[in-house]
């Protein structure tokens, strides 16, 4: 029997779920009203701890994916970005632009990586 982990299991969502030695995390996203760079940090920081809860940590990214509101942030979020994956191996990554689930968002960032 496979097992599967569901770590801050909501009645909507997991913010991430288990299976198999892999990690999958949901959408994170900073504080509305925060500048992107500021959003994009809240978005890392909690997807830092999600991957501790998981059992897994960065350095273990295996794949991320980025949305931004507007591609014209893509500088800013790839400053945050760039700081944040300096000291661990660099997981594949796609970066699009979309309508995110509220206005105020300005970034959204989802990593699936391996567990340590």
């Amino acid at each position: 029997m496979t097992t599967i982990t569901r770590i801050d299991e909501g009645a909507r969502m997991s913010e991430a779920v288990v299976h198999n030695g892999t990690v999958y995390l949901s959408g994170q996203v900073g504080e509305i009203g925060d500048s992107v760079a500021d959003q994009t940090r809240t978005a890392l920081a909690e997807i830092e701890m999600l991957l501790s809860k998981a059992g897994s940590s960065k350095a273990n990214m295996l794949a991320a994916q980025i949305w931004l509101a507007d591609m014209a942030d893509f500088e800013a979020m790839n400053a945050v970005w760039d700081a944040w994956v300096a000291d661990v191996p660099r997981p594949t990554r796609a970066t699009g632009e979309s309508k995110l689930a509220d206005p105020g968002y300005l970034v959204e960032v989802i990593v699936t990586a391996a567990v340590a």
